[in-house]
């Protein structure tokens, strides 16, 4: 019978080993960003609102809700984007996030009201992020127009799909 240490030997040899590592990218400032609300994430996400194709990005946030990373999801067409749990939350944990507000784009400018895709996925989210231990805080839906015309929050206006998650 083989040692442990010639299996793992074998084993490695046979089997790639995966190493994971968070890859931080320099910031401008030393400085944490608080959301309290989905303006300030909006206002945080400015370039997004101006962007020609439609994008998905996830926005990680500490116990104090202060953004600590973000990811780009999906880089999609002018009129949608694939998201999928899996990438969402797969940066979301290894940054160690206690939380995440997802974000997308209507670069159309056909406004910014939610497609049943979006409440679909927003749907899967919360029930992923649930069994994950990350909380989904929002899903912002953001668009070219200026001012609170510029973001929409299904949590404002789709309460329903967060008190549905929690029971």
């Amino acid at each position: 019978m083989p040692t442990r240490t010639s299996l793992e030997s074998q084993l490695t040899y046979r089997i790639p080993r995966i190493k994971l590592a968070l890859v931080k990218e320099k910031s401008s400032s030393g400085t944490r960003f608080a959301i309290r609300t989905p303006s300030d994430v909006a206002r945080f996400l400015e370039p997004l609102k101006r962007a020609s194709e439609e994008h998905f990005v996830s926005v990680h946030l500490n116990a104090k809700n202060e953004v600590i990373g973000l990811h780009e999801v999906s880089h999609g067409t002018l009129s949608s984007s694939l998201v999928h749990p899996r990438e969402v939350f797969k940066a979301a944990i290894i940054a160690n996030s206690y939380a995440i507000v997802v974000c997308h784009n209507h670069p159309s400018g056909s406004g910014i009201t939610p497609s049943k895709e979006d409440l679909d996925t927003t749907r899967q989210l919360l029930s992923a992020g649930r069994i994950l231990g990350v909380s989904v805080i929002d899903h912002l839906i953001v668009g070219p127009a200026s001012g609170d015309d510029s973001v929409y929050s299904l949590r404002e206006n789709h309460p329903m799909l967060w008190e549905a998650c929690t029971l």
